[in-house]
């Protein structure tokens, strides 16, 4: 028998992940089933439980895939010397995500719900949201060193105000309202805001 190479196995369950999460964003996660799955994929239930035993463990998966390319951008950013204005890295992560994968911008909501319910899935978004904390933070240090930001605001809480940004650029985005153009543009407006004291500076 000719073995199967790795491409085709990544393609087959890239197929099945991708069918899977069209069933959880249309009927969520609980109301789809496994035979909605195979319907969805065309394919046969040994081909599908080759790859993954449960409906918990393709959650997992889409998680971590997409998981994984948010942290990447923000791990490039964090070890640049001069990174890019945080706009630019947001706008970063949201096309890579538009650009690599193909699962409804509802399964965002999905999965955020899940993590009430599922230990597992809560215990993977923690360690993400504290990765991408540090990876921030380290990111404003180097705007403050360069005197790029204020260098009186804790960079954690600046982290975590640009995470916040993006999360609801995700929920607009799963109601049908997320538009990069203008997350570009309110981005780049909040950047050029000038307070009355700095303009006081600058006469």
């Amino acid at each position: 028998m000719a073995r199967v190479s790795q491409e085709h196995l990544d393609s087959r369950r890239r197929q099945i992940l991708e069918g899977a999460a069209r069933c959880f964003a249309r009927d969520g996660f609980h109301g789809t089933t496994m035979q909605d799955v195979l319907a969805e994929t065309g394919l046969s239930a040994g081909a599908v439980y080759r790859y993954f035993p449960s409906k918990d463990a393709m959650i997992l998966e889409i998680a971590h895939s997409v998981l994984d390319v948010v942290h990447s951008a923000f791990e490039e950013a964090s070890h640049s010397p001069k990174p890019p204005p945080p706009d630019e890295i947001l706008l970063e992560v949201v096309e890579r995500l538009t650009a690599h994968f193909a699962h409804p911008p509802q399964m965002v909501l999905q999965v955020w719900a899940e993590t009430f319910r599922n230990p597992e899935l809560a215990a993977l978004l923690d360690t993400f949201i504290d990765r991408v904390v540090t990876a921030w933070a380290r990111i404003v240090g180097t705007y403050q060193a360069r005197g790029e930001m204020a260098a009186d605001l804790p960079p954690e809480h600046v982290a975590r105000t640009l995470i916040a940004c993006c999360q609801g650029f995700m929920v607009q985005r799963a109601l049908g309202h997320g538009d990069i153009a203008w997350l570009r543009d309110g981005l780049r407006g909040l950047a050029t805001f000038r307070r009355e004291e700095e303009e006081g500076e600058g006469a």
